[in-house]
C-alpha cells in the first residue's frame, strides 16, 4: 500500500547538520484543511509505523522564500490522486535544506555536498538504491545537483519549474541578455550581488536604501494570470512561514540565492543522459507564461538535452505545479511514462 510516509523527525546522520523531515508539517495541514477524519487517521498510521517503506520513493526539494514547495506538491498528491498512489505504492518523502524548519544551517554547504547528503539520507533511511527526485522552483538545483553528482542512484527525476541560473556558460550571452532584462530591475540588481557579491546578499535584501529583490518582498508584478488564480490556494501555505524561516532569512533565503545564482562548478548543459538505455527518464516542465524563470531559457536547454522531455504549459505561469491535474500529470509520466492530457 502507497501512501505520503510521515515522520516529526530523524536522528543526525554521522558527520552530517541534523535534518528533519519536513513532512511532519504535512499533518498539521490536512487537519487545518478539515479532511475526512478517515483520511487523517490513515496519515496518523503511517506516521507512527516504525518501518521505513520500500516501494517506490519520491525525495521532494522545496522552493524559496518561506514556504515549503515539496509541503505543497506533497499535500496536492494526496489530495488529487490518492488512488494512484495506493495502487502505484509510491512514498513522498521530503526534507528541509539546511537552514529552513528545523534543519541545521550549513554554512560551507555547495551544490554537490547537498547531493551527497541526500545520498546518505536515502542510505540511513533504508530506501533502498534508486530512487526518484522530484525539484519545484528553488529545488531544480538540487535535481541537477543530483543529476551530476548521483545519477547513479536516481530511477528518474522532474524539474519543475526550475530556477536557472544566467551565469552558466551554456546560454549563449544574447539569449541570457533577452532573458535577464525581463525581471523587474530590483530583481536584476538582486542577483548581480548575489552572483559577484554573495557576502552582501543579506544587507542588500534587509536594507531600506534600494528596494530587495521582487521574489523576497512578493511584489505582485512577478506573477501571471494564472498564478493570481491559483493563490487562494496556496494561503495555507502561510500558515507555517514562520516555522520554515525561524533560523532567519541569512541562512535560508539568502544562503539559497547564494548557492543558486553564483558560480557553479559545472554547467546542467554539459550533464550526459543519466539513462543511455532508457532505463530512466528526466522530465522538465514549464509554463510559457511564467514571469520568474524564462521560458527562452528551459526552451535552450530543451534542445541542448535532447534526452530531456520537455512539457511546456500553455497560459501557465511559475505556480505550475498547483493548476489543476499538474500534480498527477507529473507523477504519471515520471513513473509511467504516461502522457497526460490536462483539459
Amino acid at each position: 500500500m502507497g501512501g505520503i510516509w510521515l515522520t516529526r523527525s530523524m536522528a543526525c546522520l554521522k558527520n552530517w547538520p541534523n535534518i528533519r523531515l519536513s513532512l511532519f508539517m504535512v499533518l498539521a495541514l490536512l487537519d487545518m484543511m478539515l479532511l475526512l477524519q478517515q483520511t487523517s487517521h490513515q496519515y496518523l498510521k503511517f506516521l507512527n509505523s516504525i518501518e521505513y517503506p520500500t516501494s517506490l520513493l519520491h525525495l521532494n526539494f522545496h522552493l524559496f522564500n518561506g514556504c515549503v514547495g515539496s509541503l505543497n506538491f506533497t499535500v496536492l498528491a494526496c489530495l488529487s490522486f490518492q488512488e494512484v498512489v495506493d495502487e502505484l505504492g509510491i512514498y513522498i518523502v521530503s526534507f528541509d535544506r539546511p537552514g529552513y524548519g528545523e534543519s541545521d544551517p550549513d554554512p560551507k554547504r555547495t551544490r554537490k555536498s547537498l547531493a551527497l547528503d541526500i545520498e546518505e539520507l536515502a542510505d540511513q533511511l533504508g530506501l533502498g538504491s534508486k530512487f526518484y527526485v522530484v525539484g519545484f522552483s528553488m529545488g531544480g538545483q538540487v535535481v541537477w545537483s543530483c543529476l551530476k553528482y548521483i545519477s547513479h542512484r536516481l530511477t528518474g527525476a522532474a524539474l519543475i519549474a526550475p530556477v536557472i541560473n544566467y551565469w552558466w556558460p551554456g546560454f549563449p550571452a544574447n539569449l541570457t541578455k533577452e532573458a535577464y532584462y525581463l525581471q523587474l530591475p530590483q530583481d536584476q540588481w538582486a542577483l548581480r550581488v548575489a552572483h559577484y557579491a554573495p557576502w552582501l546578499a543579506y544587507w542588500w535584501n534587509t536594507q531600506k536604501l534600494f528596494p530587495p529583490s521582487a521574489v523576497v518582498a512578493r511584489r505582485p508584478e512577478i506573477f501571471s494570470a494564472q498564478d493570481v488564480q491559483l493563490m487562494p490556494k496556496l494561503a495555507v501555505r502561510q500558515i507555517n512561514r514562520a516555522q520554515v524561516i525561524q533560523q532567519g532569512v541569512h541562512e535560508s533565503l539568502f544562503r539559497d540565492m547564494m548557492i543558486g545564482f553564483g558560480t557553479w562548478e559545472f554547467d546542467p548543459m554539459d550533464l550526459e543522459n543519466p539513462f543511455p538505455n532508457s532505463e530512466g527518464s528526466v522530465h522538465l516542465w514549464q509554463g510559457d507564461e511564467d514571469r520568474l524563470v524564462p521560458v527562452i531559457l528551459q526552451r535552450y536547454i530543451s534542445k541542448k538535452l535532447p534526452w530531456i522531455r520537455y512539457h511546456e504549459i500553455p497560459g501557465s505561469g511559475h505556480l505550475i505545479a498547483d493548476a489543476d491535474g499538474m500534480t498527477e500529470a507529473i507523477i504519471k509520466a515520471l513513473l509511467l511514462g504516461e502522457k497526460v492530457t490536462l483539459s
